[in-house]
């Protein structure tokens, strides 16, 4: 293993168990790793302080290990394992009413570069570093034998998320199938909702699993209400606003192919074309053309306005712009559950960038919720940066 030195007094957020070693803390590669490898990082006086993958760019090494560099088959089962554990203990693997869920969030779970989501016996994979990209067949023989029987498929989609690099093979397809197994989806529940998760086609995984609780606040609110659900992907929140008694809901989104789901889960669901209406156009037009006051709840949950620091100040000026149009169409005494997932953006900016919104259009505004990502979306204490999804609900008078 390739050793990595770092410059004096640079050890200190390892020791806090802070998982990125950035390039400027290194005094020197002991060899030529290539991106992926796995690298020992020791301090300037020669003291073992952690190992991980080694990759080009600011972030050198994410850290897989504080306490030993040996990451055999074992390492992986127990991380793996470790993870499920967690998912258990709140009570997502032994649910009735819901069968997905998140098992592995990356630097969350101490294996920075690596989601795994599960749905009903199927695990869909995304590397997001070329170390785990190169490790999932470890992957995916930790996941058959953690959960045995049970396991339906393994399904690699990292073609969209692992970095470009000359001699990996990006190409997404099934690590694993149970024998006799051949669908490419599978209808799940969530909180006793249904839905047809597309793994193959469907963005991310194949759903956006980390609204799960917000959709639920959603379905508290709903009764009686006419609701808005904008950038409406699947239509997640649009069924739990049918289930709990919207008068009717109107889904937004620009893809016709998510558009095309929305519907077919509207169907599943048992809800009539009369109790809901979808609409394949630009979420931000449709909102600038809505009319006035017909409203009363609506869900703002567009993409990552920024992915990169650099695109920061862009990104809050988009997040204002939005959030106005849609406090000045919301009807009086309406509620507006607006988000952001982008994480360069913290708690603070997305508040500014909403209270900013607020006052261009001039209406009393209150905040009624904090809104975060659920339990299966952990954010370990020592890598705060973990936190991405935030929300407010807003009562607009």
């Amino acid at each position: 293993m390739i050793r990595i030195t770092l410059k004096k007094h640079r050890e200190e957020s390892l020791l806090r168990f802070h998982p990125w070693v950035f390039s400027g803390a290194i005094a020197e590669i002991g060899g030529s790793p290539a991106e992926g490898d796995l690298v020992g990082v020791y301090s300037a006086e020669d003291k073992f302080l952690a190992c991980g993958h080694y990759q080009i760019g600011s972030i050198s090494v994410r850290v897989l290990s504080f306490t030993t560099d040996k990451l055999g088959d074992e390492f992986w089962y127990d991380m793996i394992a470790r993870a499920y554990e967690v998912r258990a203990a709140v009570g997502l693997d032994d649910s009735e009413t819901t069968n997905c869920y998140r098992l592995v969030h990356g630097e969350g779970d101490n294996l920075p570069g690596l989601i795994v989501d599960y749905y009903d016996g199927v695990c869909v994979l995304q590397a997001h570093s070329v170390g785990m990209f190169r490790a999932k067949k470890q992957i995916c023989d930790a996941l058959v034998r953690l959960y045995g029987d049970r396991l339906k498929a393994v399904y690699d989609k990292s073609s969209g998320t692992a970095p470009f690099k000359a001699g990996l093979d990006l190409v997404d397809g099934y690590l694993y199938r149970k024998d006799g197994y051949v669908q490419d989806s599978e209808s799940v529940l969530e909180n006793g909702h249904k839905f047809i998760v597309d793994w193959t086609e469907g963005q991310k995984t194949g759903f956006f699993l980390d609204q799960r609780e917000n959709r639920a606040l959603v379905g508290r609110y709903s009764k009686g209400r006419n609701v808005l659900n904008l950038f409406c992907y699947t239509g997640g929140f649009s069924i739990y606003a049918l289930a709990s008694g919207a008068v009717h809901v109107d889904s937004v989104d620009s893809s016709a192919k998510a558009m095309a789901l929305v519907e077919k889960n509207v169907a599943l669901n048992g809800f009539g074309p009369e109790m809901h209406t979808g609409y394949c156009v630009d979420a931000i037009d449709f909102l600038k053309d809505a009319p006035e006051d017909k409203y009363d709840l609506m869900i703002v949950d567009p993409p990552a306005f920024a992915k990169h620091r650099g695109a920061l100040n862009n990104a809050l000026r988009a997040y204002q712009r939005l959030n106005a149009a849609a406090i000045a169409k919301v009807a009086p005494g309406g509620l507006i559950f607006t988000f952001s997932c982008s994480q360069v953006v913290n708690k603070e900016s997305f508040a500014l960038a909403v209270f900013s919104a607020a006052a261009s259009v001039g209406r009393s505004v209150r905040i009624i919720d904090r809104l975060n990502q659920p339990a299966d979306h952990s954010v370990s204490i020592y890598h705060p940066e973990g936190e991405y999804l935030k929300g407010l609900l807003l009562y607009v008078e």
